[in-house]
């Protein structure tokens, strides 16, 4: 039977700390500030948007939250980003993704300062990440090793399997795994015998977006497993990338969906936020 990671309660011991830091910088003059844009009506975002404002008021953060229409420019969107980069309110900035279809998501990541870009989804910031001398950790991957930190699981020497290769959580969290020794394995939609590799890893994170995709007889016994995904089934109940049922009880650790890696999301951008009104108070 698998210990369950419970990543809101890693969440919750993170935002106090949080918390308190921020009251010391309080005292500099300086509150830490997130800017948050969205553009478009997708009801997923505005639920994350939401979620971030609220995580703000939690720690104490100042918070801006644009919600811009469909028919937004890009011009205009660069214009608002470009008033935010010289904001001294302002220490990070983020932009919802996925944008609408005639705005590019490259040309907006790219337009937000590197010093606020507390997605770490800049060119830069993923350089820097790649070498190991990074600023902001991608919120997601960052989660992860934070709750892999808490209970105590290294990733040195083991066997590591990363199922997924986006930018924003399968090619970061390989690199975070290999930056704590891990032996790293990167599987896609073109890895061939799937099966094999996973049966071998002795930490597997499944970020694929598809319901229930890891079974039990995909796994070894002792495994720990990390479940990105946040699907929905079609009585509308939520499930991971992950078959929990089939899954759990050959696992050492195994994180829950709700409750897993969602809530340490959130958590790691206070945290990059904080790091960048730090940084910025040491410039003053």
């Amino acid at each position: 039977m698998a210990e369950i990671l419970n990543g809101k309660e890693v969440a919750a011991k993170l935002r106090k700390r949080i918390a308190a830091e921020c009251e010391e910088l309080k005292k500099t003059g300086i509150q830490p500030g997130l800017a948050v844009i969205l553009v478009g009506n997708n009801p997923a975002s505005q639920v994350y948007v939401r979620n971030k404002k609220r995580g703000c008021e939690e720690v104490g953060f100042y918070s801006e939250s644009y919600e811009l229409p469909e028919d937004t420019t890009e011009k205009e969107l660069l214009e608002l980003i470009d008033r935010l980069n010289h904001d001294d309110k302002i220490h990070g900035i983020l932009t919802q993704l996925p944008l609408p279809g005639h705005l590019s998501d490259k040309t907006v990541i790219d337009a937000i300062s590197p010093e606020k870009d507390v997605d770490a989804f800049s060119e830069r910031n993923v350089g820097k990440i790649m070498i190991g001398d990074h600023d902001f950790l991608p919120c997601t991957p960052a989660g992860i090793m934070a709750i892999l930190k808490e209970y105590g699981i290294s990733c040195d020497g083991k066997k590591c399997v990363v199922i997924g290769r986006s930018n924003i959580v399968g090619k970061p969290m390989a690199m975070l795994m290999l930056h704590d020794n891990g032996t790293v394995t990167v599987c896609h939609s073109h890895t061939k015998n799937l099966k094999e590799i996973t049966r071998d890893a002795d930490i597997i994170v499944v970020a694929i977006g598809k319901a229930d995709f890891l079974t039990g007889d995909m796994i070894k016994e002792g495994a720990v497993v990390i479940d990105v995904g946040m699907n929905r089934r079609g009585d509308g109940k939520l499930t991971g990338d992950v078959d929990f049922a089939s899954c759990e009880p050959k696992c050492s650790y195994i994180t829950p969906v709700p409750g897993g890696v969602g809530p340490m999301t959130i958590t790691m951008l206070l945290q990059n936020t904080l790091t960048s009104a730090k940084k910025h108070a040491e410039k003053q």
